[in-house]
């Protein structure tokens, strides 16, 4: 706490350290809102997409020697490919099901995957480089910062930009919407549902593939990773409104400043606070920050 009080350079460090963390979580739990704002699906298994996305990365960039932004891509399609063959054959079944049965369907999914991962890459925690150009510090003027962590903080915004603009502003993202309020109204006008559904869980599944990617230079692949990342990912959606944009990179946010302020202040108590902001959040507004409370019928 002295050195935030008595150093700015620390602290702007702190600031920069909450908004790349913030910014890494958003790209992976945006993938679990959209999915959750259109196809009404708890994907428990979005956290072990993460992972798969992380283990692509180090094939692609250590094994294949195919450049660290090829595995960002590969990541991508990798995880679309697995998201097609997960919605057309399982998730399409589940969704007029009640949560529940969606839960252990997703949870089965995670125990099966978990296993292929520890099969293809083995136990052992593996580290995949930081991309070329990549790897240094940038001079701030007054400071050095990590290149890596700046890239971060630029490529989540660019990213929300893009889903928001793919959402409100294009015919797709109309009709995206409006599955989500009447899908039975939809389909009687001539419009195919279906491909909708498996487009929105693919790009929710690409996004948590090129979230783990980018976060795989900073948090090593290692069997088990998804198990965190799929709590931290709920606690985003949940303070910021499940099926939100704007509340998951709001939440994400926040979620990135409590999180990395709160082990500066107080070591190791940094997931108390944001259990404990979670907690406030739905005693105050259980629907979220920027979310809707469900509507009867819905």
């Amino acid at each position: 706490m002295d050195m935030l009080l008595s150093s700015p350079s620390f602290a702007f460090i702190q600031v920069l350290n909450s908004i790349s963390l913030g910014m890494n979580l958003f790209i992976i739990a945006a993938g679990l809102s959209l999915i959750f704002g259109v196809l009404r699906v708890i994907n428990f298994a979005h956290g072990v997409f993460y992972m798969f996305g992380a283990y692509i990365m180090y094939t692609v960039s250590k094994d294949l020697q195919l450049g660290f932004f090829t595995g960002v891509i590969a990541a991508a399609l990798g995880l679309a490919i697995i998201a097609i063959i997960v919605e057309r054959g399982l998730f399409q079944w589940l969704y007029d099901k009640e949560h529940l049965l969606q839960l252990l369907l997703t949870f089965a999914i995670v125990l099966i995957m978990g296993d292929m991962a520890k099969i293809i890459w083995g136990t052992d925690q593996l580290s995949v480089s930081y991309p070329e150009g990549f790897g240094g510090a940038s001079n701030l003027g007054f400071t050095f910062y990590p290149t890596y962590r700046l890239m971060l903080c630029v490529v989540g915004p660019l990213i929300f930009l893009g889903l928001w603009f793919l959402i409100e502003r294009t015919r797709w993202g109309r009709l995206t919407r409006a599955a989500t309020q009447d899908m039975e109204m939809l389909s009687a006008l001539g419009i195919n549902v279906p491909v909708i559904y498996v487009t929105i869980f693919v790009i929710g599944s690409a996004l948590a593939g090129v979230g783990g990617s980018l976060a795989a230079p900073i948090n090593s692949p290692t069997p088990g990773m998804d198990a965190t990342i799929i709590v931290e990912c709920f606690v985003i959606v949940i303070i910021g409104g499940l099926g939100s944009l704007w509340g998951t990179f709001v939440g994400a946010l926040i979620y990135g400043f409590v999180f990395n302020f709160g082990s500066v202040i107080v070591p190791n108590w940094q997931d108390v606070f944001a259990f404990l902001l979670l907690m406030a959040v739905l005693l105050i507004r259980p629907w979220g920050l920027f979310g809707k409370p469900e509507q009867e019928g819905h």
